[in-house]
């Protein structure tokens, strides 16, 4: 296993996880995840992708990071108000869950509409998670036909949810 290829190959995979999870850009968390695959590297098993295994890394840390900011702060306030101020409402409201999945039925519905072909890669690739490589094997085509269609099909929901932009 090349460690480098590892981190060349995953590098912003990983850190478009961490600003997802603690929306923030923080270098530590990646190097954490870099750390944590290092050490771990003997124990990954083939059963699934490597790019899973890496994202699940990345996930794990991120939330690790988040747990222990959270004892932080909570080890930081000793007044009431400070507590008060310090509390952050994690519950979406009615309003922003609605809008939620409204948008994410209309990048479903953008998706359906999409050409058979460039359908398959979208979801293959973007959604779960499979490499040019994988796609290409799986769908016996070169992996410069599954970057042409990933970038067509791209170009076409971007013309279709031109308002969610």
């Amino acid at each position: 296993m090349n460690f480098n290829e590892i981190i060349k190959t995953n590098k912003q995979n990983i850190k478009n996880i961490i600003r997802m999870i603690t929306k923030q850009d923080n270098e530590d968390i990646e190097q954490e995840v870099y750390i944590k695959l290092w050490k771990n590297s003997d124990k990954y098993e083939e059963r699934g992708s490597m790019k899973s295994w890496v994202n699940t890394v990345a996930k794990n840390a991120s939330k690790d990071y988040l747990k222990s900011a959270v004892v932080k702060n909570e080890q930081n306030c000793t007044a009431d108000e400070d507590v008060l101020v310090n509390i952050r409402d994690r519950k979406k409201s009615p309003e922003d869950a609605m809008i939620t999945t409204e948008r994410q039925k209309r990048i479903i519905d953008a998706v359906e509409q999409l050409k058979p072909k460039f359908k398959e890669v979208i979801m293959m690739c973007e959604i779960y998670g499979y490499t040019y490589e994988e796609a290409s094997s799986k769908l016996n085509c070169p992996i410069g036909t599954i970057k042409s269609r990933i970038f067509n099909a791209k170009k076409e929901l971007a013309v279709i949810l031109n308002d969610l932009i």
